[in-house]
């Protein structure tokens, strides 16, 4: 029997995405946001508070990365979605991670993390103060690609935000086949 829990916004998993911009004066600013997915071929949407640094960042520079955060680096994740880049405003020299320049977009790139998208801005819905960036590049460190060169998630180490009971969650492990396992019902 089921119970009736309110409103909940319970789609899990959700992603740790690390989303990087530069400020005005070309510091590094990175903030951990759990709404955000692909929604095109070539394209993911955000959905971020107006209040967050990284907001003004995305309409001043028109460019942003995502990086998928790893169990590797959960704490400088967390760091990233605890404080705020107005209140702090070198929040990422705190964690002594480096980045670089991305070749593709005005924004940096988070080297410890090992995938990224590299985005420029393609559309702003201020109804829900969403972002869309289309992906003009992903970059992925070797050492989580498979043999075909392809990011193997159980590498890849990411983690999912819990909605839930506010925990962070590895994920990796294969339980199935997409577009074939289901199979078995088709006549």
């Amino acid at each position: 029997m089921q119970k009736n829990l309110g409103k909940i916004a319970g789609v899990w998993p959700m992603p740790v995405l690390m989303i990087a911009t530069y400020d005005e004066d070309g510091t590094v600013n990175v903030m951990n946001a759990a709404w955000g997915q692909v929604c095109d071929t070539d394209k993911l949407i955000l959905i971020l508070d107006g209040t967050h640094k990284t907001v003004a960042n995305i309409r001043r520079r028109k460019a942003f990365t995502v990086a998928l955060a790893d169990w590797r680096h959960l704490a400088e994740a967390d760091y990233f979605g605890t404080v705020s880049g107005n209140q702090v405003p070198d929040k990422f020299a705190m964690t002594g991670l480096v980045a670089r320049k991305s070749e593709f977009v005005d924004a940096p790139v988070v080297e410890a993390f090992p995938f990224v998208m590299e985005c420029e801005l393609a559309e702003e819905l201020p109804s829900i103060e969403g972002f869309v960036g289309r992906i003009v590049n992903a970059a992925a460190d070797e050492s989580v690609l498979d043999e075909n060169g392809k990011v193997d998630p159980a590498k890849l180490g990411a983690i999912a935000f819990d909605p839930f009971r506010h925990g962070y969650y590895a994920i990796g492990e294969k339980v199935g086949r997409a577009w074939h396992d289901g199979r078995k019902f088709i006549r």
